[in-house]
């Protein structure tokens, strides 16, 4: 699970948009470059202003902090709690009529 926390208050207001059912926000999770920081933190969260603003230079403010709560051991970073796939391959189950290996 990700766990986000934003201050409101460093929201760019008229970056905003409307859409059909609501007010919305776009924002972009960015990682720490050292991993997990002294807090528990992962990353931060910068508000997206569009391509082209991006493109023009301009970045979005940093509005708050993302953390991977299910990150086992404290200061690794999060990718380190995801299990990783075996090295070794599978042993191949010999093929019975027809190709099935059933």
């Amino acid at each position: 699970m990700i766990k986000l926390k934003i201050d409101c208050k460093k929201i760019s207001k008229e970056d905003l948009y409307e859409g059909k059912k609501g007010t919305y926000l776009d924002a972009v999770l960015m990682n720490n470059k050292d991993g997990r920081d002294q807090y528990g933190n992962d990353g931060f969260i910068v508000q997206d202003l569009g391509k082209e603003r991006r493109l023009a230079g301009e970045k979005g403010p940093i509005i708050g902090n993302w953390s991977d709560t299910g990150a086992q051991a404290a200061g690794a970073p999060a990718a380190a709690a995801r299990p990783q796939a075996s090295q070794q391959a599978a042993p191949q189950a010999s093929a019975g009529p027809g190709g099935l290996p059933f």
